[in-house]
Formats: structure tokens, sequence, C-alpha cells
């Protein structure tokens, strides 16, 4: 359970304060919600305490295992598959963003930076490693206290390479 004050991670949002936990009335049941504020949008989301786990809600990345993350980073897996199309491959990223786990958002990272030294990414692929990148670059920069700057700096490294 989150207190007030903590930071969370919401799948595809990222990053977030609890400013609250309220009760609200529904059909006679009284609920009780996370009021979340994301920090890059100043957006509120209001997620039931019962359902947190179930959409995805998460604490930030463990210091400790951000270095994991840039090992999924620097992994090149095989290519040797082929590459599915554009219709199939954004329904796995998405599926993968919306996962919430930051390493499966790694992976997204790093398969579109792959791809996107072959060739020209599409105007929809450009806007899921925009994604893909903010939400790794805030959390892990949350998790190390370090500048979001910084931390992109290092990803961009990885794929310089």
């Amino acid at each position: 359970m989150f207190k007030v004050g903590e930071m969370a991670v919401y799948p595809t949002q990222g990053v977030g304060v609890i400013e609250a936990i309220e009760s609200k009335e529904f059909s006679g049941q009284t609920h009780k919600f996370y009021v979340l504020r994301i920090c890059d949008s100043d957006m509120t989301i209001m997620v039931p305490i019962g359902n947190a786990e179930t959409v995805g809600l998460r604490s930030l990345i463990a210091k400790d295992r951000v270095s994991s993350v840039f090992d999924v980073l620097e992994d090149k897996p095989d290519a040797s598959g082929g590459v599915a199309s554009w219709s199939r491959r954004q329904r796995e990223y998405n599926d993968k963003l919306k996962s919430g786990d930051l390493y499966e958002v790694a992976e997204v990272l790093r398969e579109l930076y792959l791809i996107k030294e072959d060739k020209e990414l599409s105007y929809g692929e450009k806007k899921v490693l925009e994604l893909a990148r903010k939400l790794l670059v805030k959390e892990i920069a949350l998790a190390e206290g370090k500048s979001e700057e910084k931390v992109t700096e290092q990803v961009e490294n990885i794929f310089l390479n």
C-alpha cells in the first residue's frame, strides 16, 4: 500500500506522486482511491486501491536494479527471425508498455533503436520510441537521483556504439 507523498509508476503514463487517498461512494458502496498526479503531465489519475496491482501501479525501480535495465538495453538480440509487420510490432510494443514493467519498456526502446539503425522510423514508430524513452528516462532519473539529461545521455551512448 502506498502512502501520501510516495512516488508510484502508472503504466504508459509514467511516474507520479500519491497526493491523497480518498473515499468515494458508488452505488451505495464506499471505495478508497489513490489520487496520483503524474509528474510529466500534471494529469491526475484516481486508482482504486483494490485494483492498483491489477492496473500495474507499482513502486519506482530500486536503485540497485537500474544496472540490469541498462543490461537489457545493451543486449543485442539475434535478429535472424526477421522483422514482423509494423502493426504486429506496434501491438506487441503497446502490450509491453501497458505492462508497466521497466524491463519490457527497455526492450521496446532497444528494438526501436536497432530498427532505426537500418531505416527511417515511421511516425508511429517514432511516437512509441519517444514514449518508451520518456518512461524509462524519467523513472531511472528519479530512482538514481540523476538529471533526466544525464540518463538520456547514458541511453543514447549505448546505441552510438
